[in-house]
Formats: structure tokens, C-alpha cells, sequence
């Protein structure tokens, strides 16, 4: 009698580990607004960041350093940018190409909730290892073959390392985030405190689920 092979992990199993880590399928879709509230340091200056999301419709951060204040809008059908502290003088549009590309920020719940029905597909890698952690590798290819790598914890399923394909100007670049410090919210499910990049580590101070937003905000 032989012994029965080990059943390989699938993505789709990952997946549902993964979404019952954060808070269950349940919970996260009651979430239909996120408002947070973090700091994060870079060359000496304090930075604060305020982040408001409705989902599927609008996502605006807002960023104070050194007494200047910017922002960032996106929007289902356009969005601007305004960087005083990178010399911009007025709030500027984003191209049609930089919107489109960017809708899925505006979804509050997720890739592994959504990405079924935002026709993305889910692959299992294998392992690797991140910071001495050997994580499970899930690949994620949309619509127009943009690629992203999570990198997920064995033991808790959160993730903790994320990198993106970008193509710009021609050239291919890795984006790298990781996230850390994951809390369990009022309204049950688990966020990252700590959100990690090339720009430095991002401390989240507060997360408001579902708080009343005034989607003005939205409109410049």
C-alpha cells in the first residue's frame, strides 16, 4: 500500500484562506467607504497622508509636507493631480490612459475578492523566500496582461510583499510594496497598519469604515 501524495496548493484554495485571514467575504462587502489617516518620513520631513475611498466610484489622497499641500483624485471617468512640492502650479488632468489604467484603485475590496469578475486570472507559483518567511508565490495577470506577485505568509495567509510589472516609456520596471503590522478593524476585517515602498514605510494612525463621505471632494 502506498502512502497518497500530498494535495498541492491551489490558488483558488490560497484564496479563500487568504479572504477568510482579512474578515471574510461577508464583512468586506459591507465596506463601501475607507477613510485613512498615516505618516510616513522621507528626507527628514514628516509627510501626512490622508486617503478617502468610495468604492467603485472616486479615491482622493490628500499629502501635507513642509506646509504644502497636495492631492490626488481618480475618479471613475477622470482624475488630477496636484503636487505643489514637485513644481506644479495648478491641478493637472491625468491622461485618459493613466485613468483607465488606474480603476482598479478605486475598488475598495479588493483582487482576491474581485478578480473573477474583473476578468483577471489567479496562478500558483510555488514558494519562495521573503525575509526569511517561505511564502506562497500567487501570480495575477488582468485584462491587458499587467502582471502582479503576491507573496503570501504560510502561517497567517495575509500578504506581505507585493510587486508590480510596469511598462513605461518603453521600459520595464519591478514596483515593490510590502505590508505589515496587520490589525483587526470594528468592522472585522484586518488591514495593514504598515505599508512599505522605494518612497519608505507608511504608518497608518486610523482607518474609518463607512464613514459619511462628502464625494465634493471628488470634484476639483
Amino acid at each position: 500500500m502506498g502512502f497518497a501524495p500530498l494535495k498541492a496548493q491551489t490558488a483558488e484554495e490560497l484564496i479563500a484562506k487568504h479572504i477568510e485571514a482579512i474578515g471574510g467575504k461577508e464583512n468586506w462587502e459591507k465596506v463601501k467607504t475607507v477613510r485613512f489617516e498615516g505618516k510616513m518620513k522621507a528626507q527628514g520631513a514628516e509627510i501626512k497622508i490622508v486617503r478617502t475611498q468610495v468604492d467603485r466610484k472616486a479615491v482622493r489622497t490628500d499629502i501635507s509636507v513642509m506646509g504644502m499641500n497636495g492631492y490626488t483624485i481618480l475618479t471613475n471617468k477622470e482624475g488630477w493631480n496636484y503636487m505643489p512640492f514637485g513644481g506644479m502650479t495648478k491641478p493637472e488632468p491625468m491622461t485618459a490612459d493613466d485613468v483607465k489604467s488606474s480603476q482598479d484603485e478605486l475598488n475598495v475590496q479588493g483582487d482576491f475578492l474581485t478578480y473573477k469578475e474583473m476578468g483577471k486570472k489567479m496562478e500558483y507559483l510555488g514558494t519562495e523566500d521573503y525575509d526569511g518567511t517561505e511564502c506562497h508565490k500567487i501570480k495575477m495577470t488582468d485584462k491587458d496582461g499587467q502582471e502582479t506577485t503576491f507573496f503570501m505568509d504560510p502561517e497567517t495567509f495575509y500578504i506581505i510583499k507585493q510587486t508590480n510589472k510596469i511598462v513605461a516609456d518603453g521600459k520595464e520596471s519591478t514596483m515593490v510594496m510590502t505590508f505589515s503590522n496587520y490589525k483587526k478593524l470594528d468592522a472585522g476585517i484586518v488591514y495593514p497598519m504598515t505599508v512599505g515602498g522605494d518612497w519608505g514605510d507608511t504608518e497608518i494612525i486610523s482607518v474609518e469604515i463607512n464613514a459619511n463621505i462628502d464625494e465634493s471632494i471628488f470634484k476639483i
